[in-house]
């Protein structure tokens, strides 16, 4: 049993004993004692005076005398204004470091749960990866490998968004005025190809709206009249007929672009289990249509469009699908969710999503439920919010996203400027300074990415998040780099790392006892982290860790200890803090230097 439940169980037995009072250890609930104060946990008093009849000092006191008399844990204890601070003994410290020290699989749950499919990334073929998408693949695998250390099995899916108007509109524009243009001929990636004729489609397609209007056309209806619009809905509707000419051509533009997608990938270091396609899944979806309609859960209008009806459930009526027999977004969604499910027999799937589509996600699982699929309630959008620059929002039709390749290869840049500043490569070889730039770059973005909540919306500053000070996956990554150097010392000087080295009473530093506070929290943080689908409480995590062995490394000598046992000690607990720094960091997706 970890320490804390400890505490909390022997406080519930106190306000027994002493008061005749029956409190729960759950509703117990204890913080860190505050720096300038002696102590490890702190209990405030004040909810129970009413019940006991006593001040918030006087129970603190009884309590605190009660706990020091009566348990082994609790070694001393001060009151200030009814919170209750209570110090722990070092031998109870000493066997808290052993417990963990000893855990091969420390943070990781031992018991078997539920299988999880996580379903992120979910890019179009019709242009590159951008900030945005960084987010959310971060956020996705993070998500993916935390829910793995808690025991779940999760299976990591990709829906390529493949087909639909959208990509019409980049091969429409490609067959306009590309001439034959390849990536090998261009000298440019394949998913950016596809992207600078969307780009070109949407130039032209303004264009011609302008001079619809300025014709007297109503706006509205120039969007729709347009003839690019025309010629992009006709191609569409060749390509779910089969057509040899748009089918071949969309071949050969998806190829190029799913090649370019995997470079990045493998560049941001993220993977996936299996990829489903939308071109793939629409027709499964339109099967569920048809089961809606005979369940009477759809509806028919005159122009043969197929709806539902969500009023009941505080929606409204949602389009399924067109009259003309194409699908929408959700018509795909329903289908694509019926696969996963037939594929994996999921408990519960995870969408990866941004808030902008929140009422999407909620429509599908509301269709969902009303054909009453097994799988309806085991839904759940992860919806984050969008990120922006100081430049403001991201558009991608008007090409001013900021392109996931060409900020990561500024953040290598970045990332190679400060460090050779800061003079952290000596002895390296150029291939692993290069390895190091682009560990230091990706730490520095994912980090970034990662330590805000993923509901809030957020502000990415590429020169803040680089930085080697304050709260930074630089900061973390030098931490663990230092530690490394220390432990390639200590075995140079054959120092055994030895978590029984303590086993005798001692008396810690209180670095150390913070140090191993810290280490104690991992398997509370990574179930966290699991419970909140937040990445952020791991990386919180981390920085804490990271810090509070920097003020242990400050304030405490290692390699000047002249008692064997305490420099055997410090170097184990150097080693732990190390282990679980990169085990922290590996759950965000992040690698961790051993030189720096």
């Amino acid at each position: 049993m970890e320490l804390e439940q400890i505490i909390k169980e022997n406080i519930s037995q106190a306000f027994q004993n002493l008061y005749n009072l029956t409190v729960g250890p759950g509703s117990i609930l204890l913080q860190p004692t505050r720096k300038e104060f002696a102590g490890t946990f702190t209990f405030v008093t004040f909810p129970y005076t009413k019940s006991i009849g006593k001040t918030p000092d006087i129970i603190g006191v009884e309590l605190g005398k009660y706990l020091k008399e009566n348990t082994t844990e609790v070694y001393n204890y001060n009151v200030v204004k009814g919170f209750l601070n209570l110090e722990i003994d070092d031998a109870i410290w000493a066997g808290v470091f052993r417990q963990l020290a000893t855990d091969a699989d420390f943070g990781y749950a031992k018991d078997k749960k539920s299988k999880v499919v996580v379903e992120y990334s979910s890019p179009n073929t019709n242009k590159p990866l951008h900030l945005g998408h960084l987010r959310n693949n971060f956020l996705g695998y993070s998500v993916a490998e935390i829910l793995k250390a808690n025991g779940h099995e999760v299976v990591k899916v990709n829906l390529v968004n493949d087909r639909g108007i959208h990509i019409c509109k980049s091969m429409l524009a490609y067959q306009m005025y590309g001439q034959g243009e390849t990536p090998q001929s261009s000298g440019i990636k394949g998913d950016h190809l596809a992207g600078k004729y969307y780009v070109l489609f949407d130039k032209a397609y303004k264009s011609e709206i302008d001079e619809l209007v300025s014709s007297g056309m109503e706006a509205e209806a120039a969007k729709k009249e347009a003839p690019l619009m025309r010629h992009a809905q006709e191609m569409l509707q060749k390509w779910e007929q089969g057509d040899e000419e748009v089918m071949q051509l969309w071949q050969q533009m998806n190829g190029w672009v799913y090649e370019g997608f995997a470079e990045t990938y493998q560049n941001i270091g993220v993977d996936f289990d299996k990829f489903y396609y939308e071109s793939q899944t629409y027709l499964l979806g339109k099967s569920s249509v048809d089961e809606g309609l005979a369940k009477g859960v759809f509806f028919k209008k005159e122009n043969g469009s197929v709806w539902v009806d969500l009023t009941a459930e505080g929606l409204d009526e949602k389009l399924v699908l067109r009259a003309d027999g194409t699908s929408v977004y959700i018509t795909q969604d329903l289908g694509t969710a019926e696969l996963k499910y037939q594929d994996f027999g999921y408990d519960s799937s995870i969408y990866v999503i941004a808030d902008e589509q929140n009422y999407h996600m909620q429509v599908l699982q509301a269709i969902l439920k009303k054909l009453e699929k097994p799988y309806a309630h085991g839904i759940y959008h992860l919806s984050y919010g969008m990120v922006d620059l100081p430049s403001g929002k991201m558009k991608s039709r008007e090409g001013t996203v900021v392109d996931a390749d060409e900020l990561v290869a500024e953040m290598v840049e970045t990332a190679r400027k400060q460090t050779d500043e800061l003079g952290k490569i000596e002895g390296f070889t150029a291939a692993e300074a290069q390895q190091l730039y682009h560990v230091l770059a990706m730490g520095a973005l994912k980090y970034f990415l990662l330590k805000v909540d993923p509901k809030k919306r957020m502000l990415f500053n590429p020169e803040e998040s680089i930085s080697f000070i304050g709260n930074t996956g630089p900061f973390i990554q030098y931490t663990h780099a230092r530690i490394a150097a220390i432990l390639r010392k200590a075995a140079e000087l054959n120092i055994p790392t030895d978590a029984t080295a303590y086993a005798e009473a001692v008396t810690f530093h209180e670095t150390e006892r913070e140090v191993i506070t810290q280490l104690a929290a991992f398997p509370n943080v990574v179930q966290e982290a699991a419970n909140l689908y937040a990445p952020s409480v791991v990386g919180q995590y981390a920085y804490e860790l990271a810090k509070a062995y920097n003020r242990f490394y400050t304030e405490v000598s290692i390699f000047q200890e002249t008692n064997t046992a305490v420099l055997s000690f410090r170097v184990t607990l150097s080693k732990m803090v190390a282990q679980t720094i990169k085990r922290s960091m590996l759950l965000l997706g992040i690698e961790v230097p051993e030189r720096m």
